[in-house]
């Protein structure tokens, strides 16, 4: 006669059934829902040239319009709002699923002494807004100096 084990202790069960359980648990968390969100954080991506620096904010579906790029007090603030698709009236979709976030944004960035703030551009261009940050070449931040 063969021994058959069964454990009903889920702390001793083997790490499959808490791959298994711990999958379930992220996959109810993340579900999408059938209602746009109030607010989102846009992605940034920060990259350094010997020009400055430049940021890209993944936007997709902000108009310009919609966009508020201000510096004060050392800070880049860059605010605006994803608006949802339309579902009221009688010709307009229902919502079935959303996965898109929409809603008010609002990011900010600390920037260095080393940055001409009067000099800073930005467009928006296919959904990601680049904003460039050029170094102010009158600031210095690194000299050598030699020893008389």
């Amino acid at each position: 006669m063969a021994t058959i084990l069964y454990n009903n202790l889920p702390a001793l069960r083997p790490s499959r059934a808490f791959n298994s359980m711990l999958n379930e648990v992220l996959r109810d968390s993340v579900q999408p829902t059938a209602k746009p969100s109030a607010s989102f954080v846009p992605q940034a991506d920060v990259l350094e040239t010997p020009q400055g620096f430049e940021l890209h904010l993944a936007l997709p579906g902000v108009a310009k319009e919609d966009l508020k790029v201000d510096f004060q007090e050392g800070r880049l603030e860059i605010s605006g709002e994803r608006k949802a698709p339309a579902t009221e009236g009688e010709d307009a979709p229902q919502l079935r699923r959303i996965e898109t976030r929409y809603g008010s944004f609002s990011r900010s960035f600390r920037l260095p002494d080393t940055v001409n703030v009067t000099a800073i551009d930005a467009q928006l261009t296919d959904g990601i807004l680049r904003v460039v940050l050029p170094f102010d070449s009158a600031k210095t931040t690194r000299q050598h100096i030699k020893v008389r």
